[in-house]
C-alpha cells in the first residue's frame, strides 16, 4: 500500500526483499557491490565502512576488562589444544565447509572445533559425519547456547574463528570480533555470503581475515594455526583496533545513516527517481543534522 513515499529496507533480511514498493536498501559496498545489483529490486544506499549496526561499547564494555574473564575449564575445554570455533546455528554449514573443517583439523595437530548445539539435534550427526571423514572424536566439542553475554566473553577462549560461507556470521560475527577472536571468511555473490567479509573490513584487519577461495581458506586456518606468534599479532591488533574501529563506532554509524535519509529525500523532493548512491563522511555533500 506505500504508505510512505520513500521506502527502505534494512537489516531484518540480508538480501533483497524482490518488491518494487521497496525504494532502496541499505548496505555498503562490500556487501552488496554494484556489480552484483542485477539481482537486487531495490536501489542500493552504500553506507561508508559496514552497514551492520551494534552497540557493544555501551552494553558489553566489560568484555574488555582483562580481570573479568572467563577461563576453559569454566567450560571444559582443554588447556592444551588449538581450538578452532564456528557459534552459528549448524543450518549454515553445507559439506563443503565441513568437510575443509576436517582437512584442517586433521592437518593441525591437537585441534579441536568448537559448535554450538544450535538446535541440539545436529551434534550426532556432525559427530557421526566428522568421524567418517577421519576426525578423532575428542576434536569435535559441542557446547549449550548461552545468554548473550556469557556467549560473547567465552567466544575469546578459542583461538580462532571459522565462518561459514554460505550464510556467514553475521550478529555471531560481531560478537566475536568485539571479543578479540579472529576469522577466517571467504565471500561470495550475495549478501548473507558477504556480511562477515564487511565486518572484518571495518576493523581495518580485513585483508588478514578475508580469502577467495575455499582452498585459501584452508591453507589460512592451518598456517594461522601452526603459526602462534602470527596469529598472536592478529589478536593483539584486533583487540587494540575494537575502541577505535569504525565497525564499533555507533555515533558515527548513526550520523552516516541519517546523511543516507537527507539524500533519499533530497532525491524524492526535487523530483528525481531512486538511484544507487555512496554515502561520503562529508558534511556538505551529506549533511546528518539539519
Amino acid at each position: 500500500m506505500q504508505p510512505a513515499p520513500i521506502q527502505v529496507s534494512y537489516m531484518g533480511f540480508p538480501g533483497t526483499t524482490g518488491a518494487d514498493y521497496i525504494d532502496y536498501l541499505v548496505t555498503d559496498e562490500f556487501v552488496s557491490p554494484l556489480r552484483y545489483a542485477h539481482i537486487y529490486s531495490e536501489k542500493l544506499v552504500h553506507l561508508p565502512h559496514c552497514y551492520f549496526v551494534n552497540d557493544y561499547k555501551q552494553k558489553n564494555l566489560d568484555v574488555l576488562d582483562p580481570h573479568c574473564q572467563h577461563k576453559r575449564s569454566d567450560y571444559g575445554l582443554p588447556e592444551d589444544k588449538f581450538i578452532f570455533a564456528c557459534f552459528n546455528q549448524l543450518y549454515k554449514m553445507d559439506p563443503e565447509i565441513f568437510n575443509t573443517w576436517c582437512n584442517i583439523l586433521k592437518r593441525v595437530p591437537n585441534s579441536a572445533l568448537w559448535l554450538l548445539r544450535f538446535p541440539a539435534a545436529g551434534e550426532t550427526r556432525l559427530r557421526a559425519y566428522a568421524a567418517a571423514q577421519g576426525v578423532q572424536p575428542e576434536q569435535i566439542i559441542f557446547t549449550d547456547v548461552a545468554m548473550k553475554h556469557e556467549h560473547i566473553r567465552r567466544s575469546a577462549l578459542a583461538d580462532l574463528c571459522l565462518d561459514t560461507p554460505l550464510c556467514n556470521a553475521h550478529t555471531t560475527g560481531t560478537d566475536v570480533l568485539w571479543a578479540g577472536l579472529p576469522m577466517v571468511t571467504l565471500p561470495l555473490e550475495k549478501m548473507a555470503t558477504r556480511v562477515a567479509g564487511s565486518l572484518c573490513l571495518a576493523t581495518g584487519l580485513g585483508e588478514e581475515m578475508i580469502v577467495n577461495s575455499m582452498k585459501e581458506y584452508e591453507e589460512r586456518a592451518v598456517s594461522l594455526a601452526l603459526n602462534r606468534l602470527k596469529l598472536q599479532a592478529l589478536t593483539n591488533k584486533l583487540k587494540a583496533a575494537r575502541l577505535t574501529c569504525p565497525l564499533f563506532d555507533t555515533a558515527r554509524w548513526v550520523r552516516n545513516l541519517e546523511r543516507s535519509y537527507f539524500k533519499m529525500w533530497n532525491l524524492y523532493c526535487s523530483g528525481q527517481q531512486p538511484q544507487h548512491f555512496k554515502v561520503t563522511e562529508n558534511d556538505f555533500d551529506f549533511p546528518y543534522n539539519r
